[in-house]
């Protein structure tokens, strides 16, 4: 069990359009210098990324390239990126470099890389090199670093009068003006449309004459950005569970809280039709009625440490949470065990593995990514009840969603918004692939069909009829459409659905597969490492 504390969620690993200009649009034959440990990758336009073993793993191979803090002055002071690459384990077969990203904000793609070969598919490792790297401002990347004490001074999310909100503006600003002066100049330039930039940067460096990509969740609209920017350097790209850069505030909160409401609806009627459910045979809509209206109290005890009360958001947050796999057997149990009395399982009980945990007086905070690229403004206490009060009317079991709610107090008062919501604008790109689950809990399924929609032709659109967040391992259907995208630019035919492989059997097929990675610990997919 999770208790998700204001502090816990400020020290997460937590998504202006310009014309923007190619990077190193002169680019000549790569060359490649090796010795017994270190290679180094040069191009003519002088980007270079010196590779040598991860102290990490050994298989893998670590390093930076420099990129400018503003694209738009791209003599200025620079910054270096961490990068990691799992190179093709048949050199014979390779195709070239698939760079790859976990999504987020706040997820290190450094780490995807480390474990990549369980994630991916074995053709894909055979085929590439697997490329991941820290965005600007998160991990290893220069991250937006804030101090702990003013991150654990954070309002409580779920405002209930004009004062408290404008406490949140106050907070933001202080929070801002704190964050600003310790990570830099950086901190204003962590937008995705930036990294959409240092992609095509990367990718350049690798002398790569075309993007390969695989992204999932939030790592989609960095996918997006790069096929509207740098259509015809897209060879392949893979969107797994899409972001909908469209969507202005009431639509935004709105789908968030109607999506999370399906995946509890859909857990409800898992518990009715399988004995397995620790709460088959009950009301279960009753009984997370009954338990929401303790934790409304403050009289419902955490299982893992009773002396700890759970709020409203705590319990919400944790079957969002188990939502992602999905974990409804897990999410059962919890529910069971607080609703009796009962002893809690084991299980509930190993939390704080989820939880990064500050080291000394800074912690990371990438939400500020979130923050420059929507525009997501709340007026005033009425404006944001009245949102309150629409979720509620779309989500009436859950009441809303608690990466919306958890993310969107964060931004208030934001005013550097450089890439804020547009429908997207993709023209002469090759075929993208965009995969969504229909029962997603985070990104909503119609923000995929909305975004298939507005790439129009250059987009097809891959729907998974199950369960959970990230379609890729589950079932051959889904793993082998992408497979076969990525390899060979094969695409699946238009309206192609994927039947729903049950929760258990996926489980078995990705065995220690990590999860997809978030912004929020326990709330959208915090990334839990092997």
């Amino acid at each position: 069990m999770r208790r998700t504390s204001l502090l816990a969620c400020a020290l997460a690993l937590i998504a202006s359009l310009l014309s923007l200009t190619p990077a190193n649009a002169a680019i000549t034959k790569t060359t490649t210098t090796k010795t017994t440990s270190t290679s180094t990758t040069t191009t003519a336009a002088g980007a270079a990324i010196a590779w040598a073993a991860c102290p990490e793993d050994p298989a893998v191979e670590c390093g930076t390239l420099a990129v400018p803090i503003d694209w738009a002055h791209p003599g200025g002071p620079t910054i270096d990126l961490a990068l990691a690459r799992r190179k093709a384990t048949d050199p014979a077969a390779r195709i070239g470099s698939l760079l790859i990203n976990p999504g987020g904000p706040g997820g290190s793609g450094v780490d995807f890389a480390f474990f990549g070969n369980d994630y991916f598919s074995q053709e894909i490792t055979r085929r590439f090199d697997l490329v991941g790297f820290d965005p600007r401002g998160v991990a290893r990347s220069h991250p937006v670093v804030c101090s702990v004490d003013v991150l654990g001074q954070a309002p409580d999310p779920i405002m209930k009068s004009q004062a408290e909100f404008d406490g949140w503006l106050a907070y933001d600003r202080r929070l801002r003006d704190d964050c600003r002066a310790r990570t830099g100049p950086l901190y204003d330039h962590v937008d995705t449309l930036s990294v959409a930039r240092d992609l095509d940067a990367i990718r350049a460096a690798l002398g790569e004459d075309k993007l390969s990509y695989y992204g999932i969740s939030y790592g989609t609209l960095l996918g997006q950005q790069y096929a509207e920017q740098f259509p015809r350097r897209v060879r392949a790209l893979a969107l797994d569970s899409n972001m909908d850069h469209s969507l202005g505030t009431t639509a935004f909160l709105a789908t968030e809280a109607a999506t999370v409401q399906d995946s509890f609806d859909e857990f409800v009627a898992w518990c009715d039709r399988d004995a397995s459910c620790a709460l088959h045979g009950k009301d279960v809509r009753k009984v997370w009625a009954g338990l929401l209206a303790r934790a409304g109290r403050g009289d419902l005890p955490s299982p893992d440490d009773p002396s700890v009360p759970l709020t409203t958001l705590d319990l919400i947050a944790d079957a969002f949470d188990d939502f992602y796999g999905p974990s409804w057997a897990k999410l059962a149990n919890l529910l069971n065990a607080l609703d009796t009395g009962a002893p809690a399982p084991a299980e509930l009980s190993a939390v704080t593995t989820r939880r990064k945990a500050a080291v000394g007086d800074v912690a990371e905070f990438p939400s500020q990514v979130f923050c420059e690229d929507y525009r997501l403004p709340i007026r005033d206490y009425r404006d944001y009840a009245a949102h309150l009060r629409l979720a509620a009317r779309v989500a009436p079991d859950m009441r809303f969603s608690p990466l919306a709610l958890g993310l969107t107090p964060f931004c208030l008062g934001q005013t550097r918004i450089p890439n804020p919501q547009h429908d997207l604008r993709v023209h002469g790109s090759a075929p993208l692939l965009l995969g969504n689950a229909v029962h997603d809990p985070a990104t909503a399924y119609s923000w995929a069909v909305d975004a298939a929609r507005q790439i129009g032709r250059e987009g097809v659109l891959l729907t998974y009829e199950g369960w959970g967040h990230g379609i890729y391992r589950r079932g051959e259907c889904t793993t082998g459409a992408i497979d076969r995208y990525l390899v060979s630019l094969t695409l699946p035919a238009r309206g192609t659905r994927c039947p729903a492989v049950p929760p258990a059997d996926v489980s078995a097929q990705r065995g220690a597969w990590p999860r997809p990675s978030g912004p929020l610990p326990n709330l959208p997919g915090w990334v839990r490492l092997p």
